[in-house]
């Protein structure tokens, strides 16, 4: 089996320092306050803890939950770093059992790109499971735009002093396969090389709208990266409330 997040976790945040974490924490932070969404939230698929850190500073009382251990045990080191008490526990998306109910979920950056779509309608049951009555579910997905037009058959490099990201993306008709190669400095100033594969599957926005409602889920608003018009946008934001 393929082990994703493993090597590329130590260096997740630093390789996309363009992303504009800030902005894009801002983002969640104001909307979920415009929907009143309570204090107590879980990042799912939070990686090594981005948002969840943002949050936290923000006021939140937040918890992260990952697949990868690699992915926990930075976002734990990140968080410690900061005086932050954030709990981290791992779970699949698809049948994530979580250890409490929560007043949202937010789940950016592509966790759900992870799920082939037979794996969505137990995914979304699960976030419903672990929201409270009337809780704020909140993902985003790369959006077939970006996927079938910025994303596929193409090649990424982001060459830097101490480590280079190669990514060699090959489109399918419902996914992106993405082989990763990092090349990483040692002490001793040779580079190791590591390798992982990604599939990152597209989702049409009308595909995800029937399992999220069977989920118990009422759609409150589809829209862009930062709230952009949805149409052309490289994210989709889907923003629901438990019924």
């Amino acid at each position: 089996m393929n082990r994703i997040y493993c090597e590329l976790a130590d260096w997740f945040e630093y390789l996309n320092d363009d992303c504009d974490y800030p902005a894009w924490s801002q983002y969640f932070i104001e909307g979920l306050a415009r929907l009143g969404a309570g204090e107590c939230g879980l990042e799912l698929g939070c990686g090594s803890g981005a948002f969840a850190r943002a949050l936290a500073r923000a006021g939140y009382r937040m918890s992260g939950a990952d697949l990868s251990p690699r992915m926990l045990s930075k976002a734990e080191e990140l968080a410690r770093r900061e005086g932050l008490r954030i709990p981290f526990f791992q779970t699949d998306a698809a049948s994530m059992k979580s250890p409490e109910k929560y007043d949202f979920i937010l789940s950016p950056n592509d966790c759900f790109n992870y799920l082939p779509a037979k794996k969505l309608p137990s995914a979304f049951r699960a976030a419903a499971s672990a929201l409270k009555k009337g809780g704020i579910f909140w993902f985003d997905v790369s959006s077939p735009y970006k996927l079938r037009g910025k994303v596929g058959n193409t090649v990424s490099a982001d060459d830097r002093d101490d480590v280079t990201y190669l990514s060699f993306n090959k489109l399918f008709e419902d996914r992106v396969e993405m082989d990763v190669t990092l090349f990483v400095r040692q002490e001793d100033g040779a580079f190791r090389r590591f390798d992982e594969t990604h599939v990152l599957y597209i989702h049409e926005e009308k595909e995800l709208l029937a399992p999220l409602t069977g989920a118990g889920f009422e759609i409150l608003s589809v829209e862009g990266h930062l709230g952009a018009p949805a149409g052309g946008s490289d994210r989709l934001n889907l923003i629901c409330r438990k019924k």
